[in-house]
């Protein structure tokens, strides 16, 4: 059996750290908390397997390339690179979970495009076995390739897809897919693809297509000449996965350096902050030494002109008991305490002053002595600080000597590297118009017969038989007689059009209808890539008035029972907790959100809406 598997998808960039999931060979359930990436897990896998574009989330930004792995039927293995925007694939024949510098395999053009041999669809058909698969696009019985895209469409299903009223089969609801939507779903439930009708253009169509074709190749002139260099758009591809190479590397570079840069600056703030601080430490300092020196020499001065006093005092025998130096006065005529009075009071007065001074000079030299202390230790950390300043500003001016030059580097890296895309998407433009050239002579034929395109009854009542025993083994109730109408190109069940349905509803039959046709085509050696991916295949829901189908938990454990039979491989994104068997026997992911484990696909929180 030709099936693909999907062995991982990768998010990877320079200096941002990888965000990945691998998947296993059968069943990959990954849940948990809302806004945690997994429905962009969903949408990045249909990105590259030729999707035309990919919102991007917040948290993706930084990460220039996406890597799907896949196993090929033969059970080699090979690496999707892309970036995010781009137009092509490269193809690298080796299992690859990192960034991506070497050159590719092979480069191709990521969306299919028809009778080109250098698309990522005609290189994956070819694999599978179905590149020459012929699809019905119009009632005339025109045909076209069937593409990569074809298969996706109706094997991975995103979220938004899976609740729309849109019928499972159809893209859009223009009138004009659905032709080419029955003829796919003919082939893989047949094996059978759409004969080549050859009609041929009218007169009319031949002159309108003329009147084309002058005027596509007038602008591919024009378009022409625009290219500035004469390199083709294979040289250009490679010139420019060296440039991204180099811009990769000078970015590492550049970030060294102006995180040192940024260091040293923020160092130097600091440090001058600090420097002002002690500077305007040692000017308080200073002036409180200054004032506090005079105030000592006051004290100091106090005390020589007391001891002065005192010792006077004691020379002219003031201090001495006797006779009165002031009136002469012997002491038997002395009343009483006139000697305490007149002598020994002066002599009090000036030992209770000059003890109070000394108390005072006692208390102002250790604050003196601590100043001074503080004064030496200040005076070397200004020291210091000015070392480490002038070693600092050293560093800055080094750093923005090498930043300079790098800078200038990586600006005319940049605008190479654009003018290597704008090469590359004229180069691009032109392809297309030579394309839609090529298509000219072929397209709008005259009606010649009405090939027939229906689905024989005995098949369709085969996958009928596979799509009910689905919702029965899902415990789906109320569902019964579910069928494919293939005129009406609806889902039918309980006698109601899926379209008609609630969204728990719509998305449990959307789900069944795509799980019951890649069970058929696996099981009949039928045409199918071999994997389903579903994005919420059993929502619970229930509608406000109660007249649709309640999606109770019961049918949530059936559902996942089922998966673990799936003949292929199987990717399942949900929010709800899967039961703990389907925990121990496939392989799951839970994303937690913030607050513990892992919190979404990508390191950092994201804030998409899966």
């Amino acid at each position: 059996m030709a099936d693909l598997r999907l062995t991982h998808l990768t998010y990877a960039g320079s200096g941002k750290p990888t965000a990945r999931v691998a998947f296993g060979p059968e069943l990959t359930v990954i849940y948990g908390a809302s806004d945690t990436g997994k429905s962009f897990i969903v949408e990045s896998i249909e990105y590259m397997l030729g999707g035309a574009r990919l919102p991007l989330v917040p948290e993706a930004e930084g990460y220039s390339q996406i890597l799907l792995g896949l196993q090929l039927p033969d059970g080699a293995p090979i690496t999707l690179v892309r970036r995010p925007g781009a137009g092509t694939v490269a193809v690298h024949y080796e299992d690859l979970r990192d960034l991506v510098t070497r050159r590719s395999d092979r480069e191709l053009t990521a969306v299919h495009r028809s009778g080109s041999s250098r698309s990522l669809s005609a290189m994956l058909l070819a694999e599978l076995g179905y590149s020459e698969a012929r699809i019905r696009k119009n009632d005339a019985g025109g045909t076209r390739g069937l593409s990569l895209t074809d298969l996706v469409h109706l094997s991975l299903v995103t979220e938004t897809r899976m609740g729309d009223p849109l019928s499972p089969v159809l893209r859009s609801s223009a009138a004009s897919g659905k032709t080419a939507a029955a003829s796919v779903m003919k082939y893989l439930l047949t094996g059978e693809d759409d004969p080549v009708v050859d009609t041929g253009p009218n007169a009319e169509q031949r002159r309108v297509h003329k009147g084309q074709i002058g005027l596509l190749d007038q602008i591919v002139v024009e378009l022409s000449a625009k290219l500035t260099t004469r390199e083709n758009a294979s040289q250009l591809r490679e010139r420019l996965t060296r440039i991204q190479a180099t811009i990769d590397g000078q970015s590492r570079s550049l970030r060294v350096i102006t995180d040192r840069h940024v260091s040293a600056v923020s160092d130097r703030m600091n440090a001058a902050q600090e420097l002002a601080a002690v500077e305007a430490r040692l000017a308080e300092i200073h002036d409180l030494l200054t004032r506090f020196g005079l105030l000592e020499q006051q004290y100091r001065s106090d005390l020589d002109r007391l001891a002065m006093v005192s010792e006077a005092g004691s020379i002219l025998g003031y201090f001495r008991v006797g006779a009165c130096v002031f009136c002469g006065a012997e002491p038997e005529h002395q009343h009483h305490g006139h000697g305490e009075q007149e002598t020994t009071q002066l002599h009090a007065a000036v030992e209770a002053e000059a003890a109070k001074t000394s108390v005072l000079l006692a208390d102002l030299l250790p604050t003196i002595a601590d100043l001074r202390a503080q004064l030496d230790e200040l005076t070397g950390r200004r020291g210091v600080l000015r070392l480490r300043a002038r070693e600092l500003d050293t560093e800055i001016s080094k750093a923005e000597e090498r930043l300079a030059p790098l800078r200038t580097h990586m600006d005319d890296l940049l605008a190479a590297r654009s003018a290597a895309e704008r090469e590359l998407e004229l180069h691009a433009r032109i392809e297309e118009l030579d394309d839609r050239r090529s298509k000219l002579d072929g397209a709008g034929a005259v009606r010649s017969h009405r090939p027939a395109s229906h689905i024989p009854a005995r098949v369709l009542s085969r996958f009928d038989d596979v799509l009910r025993r689905t919702l029965d083994a899902w415990s789906v109730p109320s569902v019964e007689f579910a069928e494919y109408d293939q005129y009406g190109m609806e889902v039918r069940a309980g006698s109601r059009p899926r379209s008609g349905r609630g969204q728990g509803v719509r998305s449990v039959l959307h789900s069944a209808f795509t799980t019951a046709l890649a069970r058929y085509c696996l099981s009949g050696g039928l045409p199918h890539p071999g994997f389903v991916v579903l994005d919420s295949p059993v929502v619970t829901y229930r509608e406000p008035v109660g007249e649709d189908v309640d999606i109770t938990s019961n049918v949530v454990d059936h559902f996942y029972q089922d998966m673990l039979t799936f003949p292929g491989q199987a990717i399942v994104i949900e929010n709800g907790d899967p039961p703990g068997n389907v925990l121990s026997s496939a392989t799951t992911y839970r994303f937690t959100g913030p607050g513990g484990g892992r919190p979404g696909f990508f390191p950092v929180f994201p804030t998409d809406g899966g």
